[in-house]
């Protein structure tokens, strides 16, 4: 297949999952080259997300590597089926590839665990606060890259009404529940708002109040998108330069384990509502 323009996250994570394969099957480039019938140079540009790939492909090299799970080559053939042109990138070019990736993860992701220290979450914010928010950004966007950005920032609260929405639980602190983000009419709006949201039966908001403590990573902010299969979960983290995306194993399995130790913490989805509903009349 022809080369591709730069592979987006979800492209090269289907190249990273066929080397993961490939090296779990005990086989060198040029061994797996020589089963499959193609050179070194097709298995590395497909592995690195340059060469596109087919569903019908992906089977066949899962075939011929002998990976004996099929939930996980059903969901990599259907990764390599996907012909869809997502809404993000109609933002292409215009704000960071950080942002569009984020935006395909949870288009395709099937549950979504966040963890929010200073922010509401993204999919739970107002026109007026996400504004707020980027006002904050240094250097200053341009008006009209602070509106791409608004634009998109709310184009990404779509997932949360299509046919199948992922089942999202926010944990989201105290810290971020009390930061006046466009001052205080737009701070009650966005509690109003978050309550409301919570009201949906795809999302459970829970609030980790000051006085549970600290916790693993209470610095950073993080996202935990579910895949098809649990081998193809990945984590966003936020930092202040920008995004990071994590999917080896291990650090799935760590982030799994703090996010549990978060949960522990928080208060239940009732208690959290009572909560957020006394921050509210205090702002």
């Amino acid at each position: 297949m022809p080369p591709r323009k730069p592979p987006t996250a979800r492209q090269a994570r289907l190249g990273a999952e066929l080397r993961k394969m490939r090296e779990h099957a005990g086989l060198a480039p040029a061994a797996a080259a020589a089963l499959l019938g193609t050179d070194r140079t097709t298995i590395s540009n497909t592995e690195s997300g340059r060469f596109g790939v087919s569903g019908a492909r992906v089977r066949s090299w899962a075939g011929h590597y002998e990976c004996p799970d099929a939930a996980y080559v059903d969901a990599l053939a259907d990764m390599a089926e996907e012909r869809i042109k997502g809404w993000w990138e109609e933002y292409r070019g215009d704000l960071t590839s950080g942002a569009l990736d984020l935006a395909e993860l949870e288009y395709h992701g099937v549950g979504i665990r966040s963890v929010q220290i200073m922010h509401m979450p993204g999919l739970l914010q107002t026109e007026d606060y996400a504004r707020a928010v980027f006002a904050e950004d240094v250097p200053p966007s341009s008006p009209a890259r602070r509106r791409r950005q608004l634009s998109h920032r709310l184009k990404r609260r779509d997932v949360l009404d299509r046919p199948d929405p992922p089942a999202c639980v926010f944990l989201v602190h105290e810290a971020a529940l009390r930061m006046t983000y466009g001052g205080a009419k737009v701070t009650r709006g966005q509690l109003d708002h978050l309550l409301k949201e919570s009201d949906r039966d795809n999302v459970t908001v829970r609030a980790i109040p000051f006085a549970a403590g600290g916790f693993p990573h209470a610095s950073s902010s993080t996202h935990y998108v579910y895949g098809p299969v649990p081998q193809l979960d990945t984590v966003q983290t936020d930092t202040a330069t920008g995004s990071g995306f994590l999917d080896a194993e291990t650090r799935l399995m760590n982030w799994r384990a703090v996010l549990d130790r978060i949960e522990e913490k928080s208060l239940d989805p009732e208690s959290s509502r009572d909560f957020i509903r006394k921050i509210a009349q205090q702002v």
